[in-house]
């Protein structure tokens, strides 16, 4: 099993610098010494995954090719085949990695929230608080979530699914779930780009422009919130709630 290396720390509320983010491999769930062919293979296929969301954060799925894939992972093109099929296959498979361990957790930190517009705020905030912290994590959410593919997997569904849930409560009003999905999306994304350069160097350029590390997420979720119909003062409150912070999975 692989984990994103800064998963705990990435749904924690303190987050004081950025951080370089890859992907880690733990040590096999199964009881015993790996024997060392699993080994290698299991290491071999950590090494294309990395460098697969490496390369795919930077460039996007369309502008990364198989051989830039094994040349970055320093492993032979013959091993790719051996763990994936296809471009598409570990693309999918990177997909899961960082993004649906990430969204599972968040939702056991929800889990006994009842106020649909709350978990929204605490979803948001600790998804910008990651891009910040891990910037090439952001990047890679930034092209997924330029893409259709939002609609069916990742965050994207998980927001729409919230959303949903907050117009069957009578707790969000809105005309068009869909289309207010679709404008909400962007103003996450267009945080996480924020999010990204905030402490690089066009850090002084954001904060002339009113754009300040302390309080971006706050400030994002309660307009966001506002949008989805949530009284200005209200939203502004539960947006600055204190974050809980998730606890790991039995299996993590």
């Amino acid at each position: 099993m692989l984990y994103y290396e800064t998963d705990r720390a990435a749904i924690s509320p303190t987050m004081n610098r950025p951080t370089k983010p890859r992907l880690k491999p733990t040590a096999p769930a199964s009881a015993g010494k790996e024997p060392r062919g699993a080994r290698r293979r299991r290491e071999t296929r950590d090494k294309l995954l990395d460098a697969a969301f490496q390369l795919m954060a930077m460039k996007g799925v369309d502008g990364v090719a198989i051989n830039e894939i094994t040349e970055t992972a320093d492993v032979g093109i013959g091993s790719f085949y051996n763990h994936f099929e296809s471009k598409e296959a570990i693309y999918s498979a990177v997909l899961d990695l960082v993004f649906e361990e990430f969204g599972d957790a968040i939702d056991r930190l929800v889990s006994d929230v009842n106020d649909p517009a709350e978990v929204i705020a605490i979803s948001v905030r600790h998804t910008l608080l990651r891009a910040r912290r891990e910037p090439l994590w952001g990047r890679f959410l930034l092209r997924e979530g330029l893409s259709a593919r939002v609609l069916s997997r990742g965050l994207g569904v998980r927001l729409l699914r919230d959303i949903q849930k907050g117009v069957a409560k009578g707790r969000f009003k809105l005309v068009d779930p869909l289309m207010s999905f679709v404008t909400f999306g962007g103003g996450v994304l267009g945080t996480i780009a924020a999010c990204v350069e905030i402490d690089g160097p066009r850090a002084a350029e954001l904060a002339r422009l009113g754009l300040h590390a302390s309080d971006l997420p706050e400030r994002a979720a309660s307009n966001l919130l506002f949008n989805l119909g949530i009284p200005p003062e209200e939203a502004k409150v539960i947006a600055q709630r204190p974050l809980p912070v998730v606890h790991p999975s039995p299996t993590a």
